[in-house]
């Protein structure tokens, strides 16, 4: 069996890691692409995967446009030469469009149903697409989604990003971070390029929080892209991480997670560290369902936050788990499912 697998963003190469170790250990072969986008190519070359690097990722209307017009052109070429027998997929916009045009049996994961330009494009066009429970359908279906696609589980994607992670403690003496107090936060800026939130790059939410905090603990910051590192650059008690790191050692390592994005702020919930979300869009489902569980806080008011972020580090950090299904296991036995047809 020839696998084919569109990595378009970072967080997508934790998700498929240990998926794409599997297979090659099964014998299959896999075929492995991916766009200029963030951290994308450093964290395949961190984990030494092997990948074709297709197309970038566009800022503005326009150049999303182009670039992906353009990468569906480049990527068309290249997977009818490959003949895969299956593709598989996270939020991949191109994917779906040249697997349906070549008739190749596709798996989409999808986790952000107010993605809603990506879904109306991708989802109709999808063989099978895996999300999770806490998803209202009907925002899936109304993208054009054919319900007997889908493949619904109780968890998060994030739970195949730490199938096989290993904690290393000496993570702040491995990164040789000064830390002069005794407790460490780790901010995660806002995803400001994505099509999905009106933001400005050049601005954070993070700001008020980082002032108003960097007095009670030690902040790091993992910046997205340039423009986010030059907002804290100036600011001398701030620490600027610089991907590829092991993000999960550091999350766990910290004593507090705040994080104005997504995948982070969940990574860092089934790690057991606390976690404040200051999100600046609409909550996605998948946030919502840590928040329930109590594996997670939620506020974009900066007294709150605050209030919220002493109460955490100041306190003792309590162990809660929950029960899920086997993402990894659901993601194989679809892949074999759409391959055999």
């Amino acid at each position: 069996m020839k696998v084919w697998i569109d990595i378009v963003n970072a967080p997508h190469v934790r998700f498929f890691k240990s998926i794409i170790e599997h297979l090659e250990q099964e014998g299959e072969e896999v075929f492995i692409t991916a766009r200029k986008f963030g951290d994308v190519h450093r964290l395949l070359d961190l984990f030494d995967i092997e990948y074709t690097l297709v197309g970038k990722h566009g800022a503005t209307l326009e150049d999303k446009l182009l670039r992906s017009t353009s990468r569906v052109f480049e990527l068309s070429k290249l997977i009818a030469r490959e003949k895969p027998d299956v593709s598989v997929s996270k939020h991949s916009i191109e994917l779906p469009r040249i697997s349906f045009g070549l008739g190749i049996p596709s798996v989409y994961v999808l986790d952000n149903e107010h993605a809603l330009a990506a879904n109306k494009l991708t989802l109709p066009l999808c063989d099978q697409i895996i999300l999770p429970q806490i998803i209202d359908v009907w925002r899936v279906l109304e993208c054009g989604a054919d319900p007997n696609s889908l493949v619904r589980f109780n968890g998060t994607c994030e739970l195949n990003h730490l199938q096989d992670f290993h904690y290393n403690s000496k993570i702040f003496q491995e990164l040789d971070l000064v830390l002069e107090k005794d407790k460490t936060i780790l901010m995660r800026p806002e995803p400001a390029l994505a099509s999905y939130l009106q933001a400005d790059c050049r601005k954070s939410v993070l700001s008020p929080i980082v002032e108003a905090l960097e007095g009670h603990a030690n902040i790091l910051v993992i910046p997205r892209f340039q423009e986010q590192e030059e907002i804290f650059a100036d600011d001398g008690k701030v620490t600027i991480i610089h991907p590829p790191v092991d993000t999960f050692s550091l999350m766990k390592a910290c004593d507090l997670v705040i994080g104005a994005g997504g995948t982070m702020n969940r990574e860092a919930a089934l790690l057991g560290t606390p976690v404040i979300s200051c999100y600046p869009g609409k909550l996605l489902a998948v946030d919502s369902y840590y928040i329930k569980k109590g594996l997670m806080k939620r506020s974009t008011d900066l007294d709150e936050i605050v209030d919220i972020s002493l109460g955490q580090i100041l306190g003792e950090r309590k162990e809660l788990k929950i029960e899920t299904d086997d993402l990894f296991q659901m993601l194989l036995e679809n892949i074999y499912q759409a391959a055999s047809g």
